[in-house]
């Protein structure tokens, strides 16, 4: 398993429309074979910031999400609201246990 996390920061007034990209992304994404999990929302308090959480099967998958269609799309429209900052990374292995 892959995990991809981390934070996104925009400009305030592309709030809305990163939002609604990320709400398309979310749609396509998650239909994608390999995806485990996709997740883009607002932190609490940080309107402008957004959290991304995904898992994938291997990285193979992943490589094949970043070459689609929707993912240039997303990666335009983010380019459009101005990113403030990206702190995005990937944690590879390790097994998904529960926390107790």
């Amino acid at each position: 398993m892959l995990v991809v996390t981390g934070t996104v920061e925009v400009a305030p007034e592309g709030i809305e429309q990163a939002a609604k990209a990320a709400q398309e992304m979310v749609a396509e994404t998650v239909k994608e074979q390999g995806c485990n999990v996709y997740e883009f929302s607002q932190v609490l308090g940080h309107s402008n910031r957004f959290r991304v959480y995904e898992e994938w099967e291997s990285q193979a998958a992943l490589e094949a999400h970043m070459a689609t269609p929707h993912m240039a799309v997303f990666q335009d429209a983010l380019g459009e609201v101005g990113v403030t900052s990206a702190d995005i990374y990937r944690i590879v292995g390790g097994e998904k246990q529960p926390l107790r």
